[in-house]
């Protein structure tokens, strides 16, 4: 079995699309290219540019949403427990991240296109530029990291209740 198969729905429709549609969009808009030439180095990076743009989403977008009130949540043991009786709930619950992580990638496309304006006007260091990139991308992983943790405590919490 190769690796594209081995990739769940999930993977692909929050990962992997929206990945390859933020690279293209991006050549498109920008003069920012992330095109691989070679397709498995491809694969990879597309896959890790969805992964950031859903985490993008999963910590800043959800949180801004829920805080306006423009979204709100149900209980997580609710959720849980709802799961278990109604199956339809967890593919309405991928359909809903593949929305969020759709919609954080227009709002990360214009921050790029904020930037490449911002870099012209000011010549911005290449160098501190991928320094605070990196240190983003570590904050961003390191909080996915930390609701994950949370969101299984809460399932553990919940399956021995």
């Amino acid at each position: 079995m190769n690796l594209v198969e081995k990739l769940s729905s999930y993977n692909f429709f929050n990962y992997l699309l929206p990945g390859v549609l933020f690279v293209v969009l991006a050549d498109v808009f920008t003069k920012y290219s992330f095109i691989q030439s070679n397709i498995v180095l491809g694969l990879f990076v597309y896959y890790f540019i969805g992964l950031v743009i859903s985490r993008f989403g999963s910590l800043v977008l959800e949180q801004i949403l829920k805080h306006t009130g423009f979204v709100q949540f149900a209980d997580y043991g609710d959720f849980v427990r709802a799961s278990k009786t109604d199956e339809k709930i967890m593919l309405l619950s991928e359909v809903n991240n593949t929305y969020r992580t759709l919609a954080s990638l227009l709002i990360l496309l214009g921050i790029l296109r904020l930037y490449q304006a911002l870099d012209e006007k000011f010549r911005f260091n290449s160098e501190w530029s991928m320094i605070l990139t990196g240190l983003l991308l570590l904050f961003l992983f390191v909080s996915s990291y930390r609701k994950q943790t949370n969101y299984i405590t809460k399932r553990v919490r919940n399956a021995i209740k």
